[in-house]
């Protein structure tokens, strides 16, 4: 059965058969999951279904926590990304946070163009748009079509990396506890394979402007 003919009932009843395969295989494996949560990697990625961490990592329930929204953005303004970003560093202790872009992304697409998606989804694909001004050298001297939008994948990843560095919850970790590091990724659909763009270690010299003093 494709995904595309999956029934919700068909989605339960997997469910159930996952679980007793897994039982079969370990009989305490979801007391062991239940008992704890201790990862050391926070994952912020796109939200589009081709791309599940856990898979796609070859790693298991419980070892990355994971964020997801379109187009894999660190907004300075959504509660949802900070909340999840301050309960990972404060309470998780991760030691490394992935963004992780991957190419194909629709979110990206649609912010290429001019065409309007709607109050909401303009307001979120316009933090694609700023990327977009920010680089436009770079992105007009790439051929149009698939290469500059692969290209702005690459670019938003390395921004909403910035966009990390720039939270106070992240320098004050940073000063503290010399941890989280960085790290940018873009995740290919057409071969399974993640490209590693950029790693930030704790103590990044960002530009002044973005430095806390008073943590």
């Amino acid at each position: 059965m494709t995904a595309q003919h999956q029934t919700v009932e068909a989605l339960l009843r997997q469910n159930h058969e996952w679980a007793a395969e897994r039982v079969r295989h370990d009989a305490e494996y979801f007391s062991r999951l239940a008992a704890i949560q201790t990862p050391k990697f926070l994952w912020i990625g796109c939200s589009d279904s081709r791309v599940p961490a856990n898979q796609i990592t070859g790693t298991e329930p419980g070892e990355i926590f994971v964020h997801r929204n379109v187009a894999n953005l660190v907004v300075h303004t959504d509660l949802n990304v900070l909340s999840v970003l301050e309960f990972a560093i404060g309470q998780l202790k991760v030691e490394h946070i992935i963004v992780c872009g991957h190419y194909g992304c629709g979110g990206v697409a649609a912010a290429m163009t001019r065409q309007s998606y709607g109050g909401v989804l303009n307001k979120w694909l316009r933090n694609i748009k700023d990327v977009y001004r920010l680089h436009e050298p770079a992105l007009l001297a790439c051929a149009e079509g698939e290469a500059r939008a692969r290209l702005l994948v690459e670019l938003t990843v390395r921004e909403q990396v910035l966009n990390l560095a720039k939270t106070a919850t992240l320098q004050r970790s940073w000063r503290a506890d010399h941890r989280p590091t960085l790290h940018g990724w873009v995740y290919g659909l057409e071969d399974g394979l993640i490209k590693p763009l950029l790693t930030m270690e704790p103590g990044h010299d960002l530009h002044e402007i973005y430095q806390y003093e008073n943590l």
